[in-house]
């Protein structure tokens, strides 16, 4: 769906659902920067949800990678209120009838490519808006 997303070769995905720990499934890297994907899987169909960055470029032109990188921004980052992702996502499965998670993590800062993470995520939510004439359900406001 996002040509933007193709040229990131350290990528990948995972499934989460409600009788998982968020933990024990994300498989995005503990040292890396970038982007990732929520996508819900709900009665048969596939709906993009969210979209978020790990991440930052400092004014010398080096990345500042969140402490646990890309996985702790995943798994502990605050989300609907003041609650780790590991419980929100989880409450949100239950109360919203999600099925599953479909989350994808896209590398955005390597040897390759030096993409600025809150830019690729921008551009996304950008193509998505263009699409649709509004954000990802789950984000707020960009």
């Amino acid at each position: 769906m996002f040509d933007e997303l193709t040229k990131y070769k350290n990528n990948n995905h995972f499934f989460f659902t409600s009788n998982e720990e968020l933990e024990n499934v994300c498989n995005a890297p503990k040292n890396k920067s970038g982007i990732y994907i929520v996508y819900e899987l709900k009665n048969g169909r596939i709906e993009l949800v969210y979209v978020d960055y790990s991440g930052k470029i400092q004014n010398n032109g080096r990345i500042k990678h969140h402490t646990g990188g890309l996985f702790d921004r995943i798994v502990n980052g605050y989300q609907f209120g003041e609650i780790p992702r590991k419980i929100s996502w989880k409450q949100k499965l239950f109360k919203e009838k999600i099925e599953a998670l479909d989350i994808y993590w896209y590398d955005t800062v390597n040897s390759e490519t030096i993409d600025i993470p809150a830019f690729v995520a921008a551009t996304i939510i950008q193509r998505f808006f263009e699409i649709n004439g509004r954000l990802p359900r789950w984000n707020k406001e960009l």
